[in-house]
């Protein structure tokens, strides 16, 4: 299912086909809604907290001083908003007993 260690909305549609018994238009349509929601609730400025998997969180860095490291020379980096995720401990604890 997975291509090249990458897992893709195919693949995700595909699994969905596959276990739940949906037909492949409507798994397909079905991710594509859940992205949708998901990317328009962080474009509002929510977070995104999936239980049992883990947090996308919005957070604003504020302006700050950078060097470049080929010349020395301080250069101001701009104010931004940037998204991470946390994952949930239960995802943590499946990763490490993945190794």
């Amino acid at each position: 299912m997975e291509s090249a260690g990458t897992l893709t909305r195919a693949d995700l549609a595909e699994a969905l086909h596959h276990n739940v018994g949906l037909s492949r238009t409507d798994s397909s349509k079905m991710v594509e809604r859940i992205l949708h929601h998901m990317c328009s609730a962080l474009a509002n400025g929510d977070n995104v907290k999936i239980s049992g998997f883990g947090t996308f969180v919005l957070r604003d860095k504020g302006e700050r001083v950078g060097r470049n490291p080929k010349t020395g020379i301080e250069v101001p980096i701009a104010p931004r908003r940037v998204l991470t995720f946390r994952a949930s401990q239960m995802m943590r604890d499946r990763i490490v007993e993945a190794d």
